[in-house]
């Protein structure tokens, strides 16, 4: 008879092969993709996840990490901060110790909170986050978590360099600001009114409008207060079918101001605005297609190549980053527990398409290159890739470079102990 001590030891061995079955079993390392898969922002959700899924399949025919090949296990979070908790302890549930999401900051502090609480509680089964997109700057300010790194640029990062760009524009002298009536949206909206007051406090602020996320169907009453307003520039950071559907209305109306937006290089808003746009849509991103270099163009035709029935283009470079960076701490520690590969992120340097990427160590925020771009004609030079197969482009008008895109931090981690 096995004595009862050595029928204790076998049951916790049993229980400790469980848990980690799901996450490492077979030499897999699942990563769990948390998106709205489903609802009005599902398409948006299907881009990320193609560009998660390219990042793997390139680490995996290298051979993995640490022999441990790359699963993506996508979970539908209906972009509801609500759903994303339920979603949240199904994969804690699965022994998944690895997430990635990007859009919706409402989503990422719920996600942010869940995995606080979770860590605190539960110190051997810790989980990571990966944020590629959700750019709230409470994230890596007040609201920051020792596990949360993000991997784009936040709100004030961006708006910095757009209202630099902007205030150097001599024709601009009314701005009407249109948002995303959440803690994004907000975010902008008070970035864009502070910088703009402080850098040409001669521009009038005409508008200053915050809407319902993904419910309005129609924005021609917000675009009729846009022309009525006399502005000759509009700064928006709607995404999805919210910036399509703003445009579209903005075009059916003749609205002829300049817009200023962060996402209308994609998903659905090149082909609706077409020749309109030519000159008059701008983008501040930290990446686009026709950055140029060699390694842009390889990338670019890759993912094209890689899913060549769906119209959207190689965009999400945090999501490569993001990938890189961890299999690269991964490496360094020679493990895949985030205890050791939290502190191995800290600080790390990567040479990336864009230039150098570095993971600051006072609050998980990547700092990188941002662009400013406008919508113009592909010409096979400057604007070689159109977007959205649609013979339109952006073409890049300033480069800001990663040391002039710091900014102050106020957040102030609670480090694991040990």
């Amino acid at each position: 008879m096995v004595k009862s001590w050595l029928r204790a030891a076998l049951i916790g061995a049993v229980a400790a092969l469980a848990f980690a079955g799901p996450a490492s079993a077979q030499g897999v390392l699942k990563i769990a993709y948390l998106e709205g898969l489903s609802g009005p922002f599902g398409n948006v959700g299907e881009v990320g996840l193609r560009h998660l899924q390219f990042a793997a399949e390139r680490i995996n025919e290298k051979g993995g990490v640490l022999g441990q090949k790359i699963e993506v296990v996508p979970f539908d979070t209906k972009t509801s901060p609500q759903e994303a908790q339920l979603v949240f302890k199904q994969l804690v549930d699965q022994g998944i110790r690895y997430m990635m999401q990007g859009n919706g900051s409402a989503v990422a502090l719920a996600l942010s909170e869940a995995m606080g609480k979770h860590n605190a509680r539960n110190p051997d089964q810790t989980v990571l986050y990966m944020n590629y997109g959700a750019v709230d700057p409470a994230l890596t300010n007040d609201k920051c978590n020792f596990y949360h790194f993000r991997f784009d640029a936040d709100v004030d990062m961006k708006m910095q360099a757009m209202t630099n760009y902007m205030a150097a524009q001599k024709g601009i002298a009314k701005v009407y600001l249109i948002n995303q009536d959440y803690s994004f949206g907000q975010s902008v909206a008070k970035a864009a009114r502070a910088m703009l007051t402080q850098k040409r406090p001669d521009i009038q602020i005409v508008g200053d409008d915050l809407h319902p996320l993904g419910k309005v169907k129609d924005f021609a009453p917000y675009v009729a207060k846009i022309k009525a307003s006399g502005a000759d520039a509009v700064v928006t950071g709607n995404w999805g079918n919210d910036v399509a559907l703003l445009i579209k209305a903005a075009k059916d109306a003749g609205l002829t101001a300049d817009f200023y937006t962060y996402y209308a290089g994609g998903l659905g808003t090149p082909p609706v605005i077409g020749e309109a746009g030519v000159g008059h849509l701008k983008q501040v991103t930290v990446f686009h297609s026709n950055i140029g270099g060699s390694g842009t163009v390889a990338n670019v035709e890759a993912y094209r190549k890689r899913f060549p029935d769906s119209k959207d283009d190689f965009y999400w470079t945090s999501i490569m980053n993001a990938m890189t960076m961890l299999t690269m701490a991964m490496e360094k520690v020679k493990s895949t527990d985030p205890t050791k590969v939290a502190p191995a992120l800290e600080g790390l340097k990567i040479d990336t398409i864009t230039g150098e990427v570095t993971m600051r160590a006072d609050n998980h925020q990547a700092v990188q290159p941002i662009f400013i771009s406008t919508f113009s004609k592909t010409n096979g030079k400057d604007v070689k890739f159109d977007v959205e197969r649609t013979g339109f482009g952006f073409k890049t008008d300033a480069r800001i470079e990663a040391k002039d895109t710091v900014l102050p931090t106020t957040c102030k981690f609670q480090r694991p102990k040990g």
